[in-house]
């Protein structure tokens, strides 16, 4: 998606920041329409978690959110692309301004907090047998899988507006 999709209506970014941002931007994976409904669908219930503190109204409102997205399973292309259009907008509208954040995520209190040594720094003459070289990991804490995020080389956290490009 282009980068004028991907922010808020009514934000402007300056114009040397919108060229860094083209940079770090990481192509969209074409999603099976599957995909884009279950997407969807845990958008719906991370947005309803910054709105519902309460466990007992989140697990009600999870239960419309579900009967709502059951109830429109079988429906024909036509309908069901109208429907993510209508979902997306809906979801956008009802977005929190300062949504739940996750501790170990941009944006959260333990964010790159105490970060692991190189294990250079640890073992300067080498790794010594039965110590196994780290994993890369993602800001998001997952492990890199092949073409994406770190193992790409590029990744800009926007701590501001907590998110990741």
């Amino acid at each position: 998606a282009r980068l004028s999709e991907r922010r808020p209506a009514g934000r402007t970014m300056n114009s040397s920041i919108r060229g860094a941002l083209q940079h770090y931007l990481q192509a969209e994976p074409a999603l099976t329409h599957s995909q884009s409904v279950a997407r969807l669908y845990r958008a719906c219930l991370k947005t309803l978690q910054t709105w519902a503190i309460d466990r007992d109204v989140f697990n009600e409102e999870a239960t419309r959110i579900q009967q709502e997205f059951r109830s429109n399973m079988h429906c024909d292309d036509r309908t069901a692309e109208r429907l993510i259009a209508d979902t997306k907008k809906q979801l956008f509208d009802l977005s929190h301004p300062d949504s739940y954040i996750p501790a170990y995520m941009p944006g959260g209190s333990l964010y790159m907090r105490n970060p692991p040594l190189p294990l250079s720094v640890c073992y300067p003459d080498g790794l010594p047998e039965g110590v196994e070289p780290l994993k890369e990991l993602n800001p998001d804490m997952t492990y890199v899988q092949p073409g994406e995020k770190v193992a790409a080389g590029r990744v800009l956290v926007d701590a501001a507006q907590k998110k990741m490009f």
